[in-house]
């Protein structure tokens, strides 16, 4: 049904006052909420004694700038929790002549709701507010700095009106971690709050900055993160995806990040080719495994011998573990012997192919070091305890104290639920 009469018409005044006058707050509730009650008779039911009545006058878009003043002193939570929500719509039609009465009662209503004691109703103002460009700026700057992250996270990530300096500022005595990751998120950030969001190296801000592509990022700053990076695990993901990685940067992070981090930093393409050959160079090491190198040709071995130049060191060994299982000769003796040699790429295809283990979770669980994790895919591979050992020490590099050993020489440790429950922590 419509809020106007059937007839189309305006509402007679003196009609809206009897109705105003009702003794039955259905009656006055009905007449809060029509679009065409005159402006008095809305500025009249804002002070109603029944709270319905003034939760719609407060949503009601009809209302009086004047009649905001009392709602955003009302009593009732609901009342100003509704006035504030109302705030995104009457935005764009906010006067911007600041003699203007209307703008002049808006702007204290504002201001009201944002010094309101409950939480609800700030958080309600910074939501409507946060993209909002023709309102004062101390308005939004007193959002920014509010205790509660709830309030401030979302006009200090999305307000326009928030100079540089005011960032900074609120960089220097933000008392709240999720403050600092809200301004690491502004699209555009530039140089000099970055600057001053690195030096506080919070985790989670730091880790938000490098996540965010359109962040500017001066190359001494980004030196800066990483002298710490290396302890600290969240910020190495963005790290390895962060654009227009410099170089020299690149080859640091090549350093400490995970294998399968390594892998993607070797996978990108905007590097100069002696940084990807010096990342290479690294994988090497710490994977011990030869990588081909694609800007070399194949060379023959010996006379008559096939070439194999599209065969990776991981490829022939799959090979020559597939040979085995046909077979039926690859075992713990054969494993040991690949171990003893220092054959990782055999190992590792033992484990995938006989235990059918992806290698991102063999090589997670080795980078772990935790022996009961490794213990159990050397069980589901179906090899001997002592391989389970050998593989602790020689492979993952388990420290002594933290490795699992063999039960009387010989045996697993572990009963059967026990291992399957490792597994599972794998998701296998």
């Amino acid at each position: 049904m419509s809020d106007k009469t059937s007839s189309g018409k305006g509402l007679d005044y003196e009609k809206a006052k009897a109705l105003a006058a009702s003794p039955d707050p259905a009656v006055r509730l009905q007449l809060a909420r029509r679009q065409d009650t005159q402006p008095e008779i809305l500025y009249y039911l804002a002070v109603d004694q029944a709270e319905e009545v003034r939760r719609a006058i407060a949503e009601n878009e009809a209302t009086p700038a004047q009649a905001h003043l009392l709602l955003a002193n009302d009593a009732s939570e609901e009342v100003r929790h509704r006035l504030a929500e109302k705030v995104a719509r009457l935005l764009p039609d906010l006067p911007v002549d600041e003699a203007n009465k209307a703008r002049e009662y808006a702007i204290q209503t504002l201001e009201l709701l944002a010094r309101d004691e409950l939480t609800r109703i700030r958080a309600a103002l910074s939501e409507a507010l946060k993209a909002a460009d023709n309102v004062p700026h101390h308005i939004v700057k007193q959002l920014a700095k509010d205790v509660e992250l709830i309030v401030s996270a979302p006009v200090l990530q999305f307000s326009p009106l928030l100079t540089d300096d005011d960032l900074r500022e609120i960089v220097a005595t933000a008392a709240q971690s999720g403050a600092l990751a809200a301004i690491a998120r502004r699209v555009g950030l530039s140089a000099g709050v970055s600057d001053a969001i690195a030096s506080t190296r919070d985790v989670s801000a730091v880790a938000a900055l490098l996540a965010n592509d359109s962040a500017q990022i001066r190359e001494e700053t980004l030196d800066l993160i990483l002298d710490a990076a290396p302890s600290i695990e969240p910020w190495h993901e963005p790290l390895v995806q962060r654009p227009n990685l410099p170089g020299k940067a690149a080859k640091r992070i090549a350093g400490f990040v995970a294998s399968s981090l390594l892998t993607r930093l070797a996978d990108r393409t905007d590097l100069p080719a002696d940084t990807l050959a010096e990342i290479r160079h690294v994988m090497e090491e710490r994977l011990d495994v030869k990588l081909e190198d694609e800007s070399e040709p194949p060379k023959n071995k010996k006379k008559g011998e096939e070439i194999r130049s599209e065969q990776s060191p991981m490829e022939v060994a799959e090979a020559r573990v597939r040979e085995l299982i046909k077979a039926g000769k690859l075992d713990s003796d054969v494993v040991q012997e690949a171990i003893e040699r220092n054959d990782r790429n055999f190992v590792l295809q033992a484990l995938i192919q006989n235990g059918r283990i992806p290698l991102s979770v063999i090589q997670k669980t080795f980078e772990s070091r935790n022996g009961r994790l490794i213990t159990a895919l050397v069980w589901r591979a179906k090899f001997s305890m002592r391989t389970a050992v050998m593989i602790q020490r020689d492979l993952a590099k388990v420290p002594p104290r933290m490795m699992l050993n063999a039960r009387n020489g010989t045996d697993y440790p572990m009963g059967k639920p026990e291992l399957e429950e490792q597994l599972r922590i794998l998701g296998l």
